[in-house]
């Protein structure tokens, strides 16, 4: 899918580019289609914006902070959107309100019960917001009398470096993943001083477990967190059904195919291909941090995090970790990548790690792949 994209989105951009720079396409002398020279073809076409700037396409291998210097944004989740069970009634309503909350989230004046004395902060995953990713869970969670916290975070424009996803509305996480670890530090403490609690759960989802693990590893995190439950959490990284990891290979024999494809997809998406110096970092010393209960969550029908055992993690020292396979023991619950935030039993696995005396029952019900919410809308 990547590789049919890029090549089309490529061949467009440059024709574009050609057509702007010179006013006809025969008049451009044939270049190479590389990354920098498409780069260099696209600023030959743009003008200098109303405030004097020329805006000017970027080109890197989307390692540390963003792409020439620039550093991706995080923003508070405001005015709470409608509970819904089917994520693409959420992403319809996530396009029209990039910015809204889960139902009962974001109460700063919420202070943690002597049951649940650690507020539990939501962190979405990429391409997507906190609507998008917790419109089914984040309720739920609120109603078992926890205070939820949820904000956006690795937001960045298209020429910015963070891809064409963010054409669309609402397309956040897409920033380099250590720049968004920072911003959830800064979230956290933020969640920490309004609740007086001594530290905080986390429920990711996709790309928010590693930002996580980043947090934890490199952000001051240690301690502030007691729990970490991930959802298709890309822990190590993903092949994207092989094209990610051939991409890498090629990659790392000097050709950097992955760097061509960053101004398509984003400084996230590269970074998450397995393989990338990114991980090579981040799990160098093991998976986990102490202190930390983990538990992870996996889906046989992962289209995105796969193979979907890679989300899988080990235990380290002082460390404990619970994985699990959405699928045991429920054979119906068909969730991909997306719906598995729609799943009432990964909602029921959630609570049950928050909370294991009272909620000891998973639920299993049929979820449908793509659509989610029992196949309603």
């Amino acid at each position: 899918m990547i590789r049919a994209l890029g090549g089309a989105a490529i061949a467009s951009a440059t024709a574009m580019a050609v057509v702007l720079s010179s006013g006809a396409a025969s008049a451009e002398p044939e270049k190479p289609v590389t990354a920098e020279g498409l780069a260099n073809l696209i600023d030959a076409g743009l003008v200098p914006a109303a405030d004097g700037r020329t805006p000017k396409s970027i080109v890197n291998t989307g390692s540390g902070t963003g792409s020439a210097g620039i550093t991706s944004t995080a923003s508070d989740a405001l005015g709470e959107g409608p509970e819904v069970s089917a994520y693409l009634a959420a992403f319809a309503y996530g396009l029209t309100h990039p910015d809204a909350a889960p139902a009962g989230s974001n109460n700063w004046n919420c202070k943690p019960s002597a049951e649940h004395p650690r507020p539990v902060v939501l962190v979405h995953g990429t391409w997507l917001n906190t609507y998008d990713s917790f419109a089914y869970m984040g309720p739920r969670i609120a109603r078992a009398g926890y205070c939820v916290f949820a904000f956006n975070y690795g937001k960045l424009g298209v020429l910015q470096g963070g891809g064409f996803g963010p054409i669309l509305p609402g397309r956040n996480g897409v920033g380099a993943m250590e720049d968004s670890a920072k911003q959830l530090a800064s979230f956290v403490d933020r969640v920490l001083t309004a609740t007086g609690a001594p530290a905080v759960d986390v429920v990711a989802h996709s790309q928010g477990g590693p930002v996580t693990s980043q947090y934890l590893k490199f952000e001051g995190g240690q301690g502030k967190v007691g729990k970490l439950i991930s959802f298709g959490a890309t822990n190590h990284g993903t092949s994207l059904m092989g094209m990610a990891t051939l991409g890498r290979i090629i990659t790392n024999l000097g050709i950097n195919i992955l760097g061509f494809y960053e101004p398509i997809i984003g400084i996230a998406n590269i970074q998450q291909a397995v393989g990338s110096p990114f991980y090579a970092r981040l799990n160098e010393h093991g998976d986990t941090v102490p202190g930390v209960e983990y538990t992870a969550v996996g889906t046989r029908h992962d289209e995105v995090s796969n193979p979907y055992e890679w989300t899988f993690l080990t235990a380290g020292p002082d460390a404990t970790v619970t994985n699990i396979t959405l699928q045991q023991d429920c054979d119906q619950d068909i969730s991909d990548h997306l719906t598995i935030m729609y799943s009432p039993r990964a909602a029921s696995i959630a609570l049950r790690a928050l909370d294991p005396a009272a909620n000891p029952n998973l639920e299993c019900t049929f979820n449908p792949w793509m659509i989610g919410g029992g196949g309603k809308l």
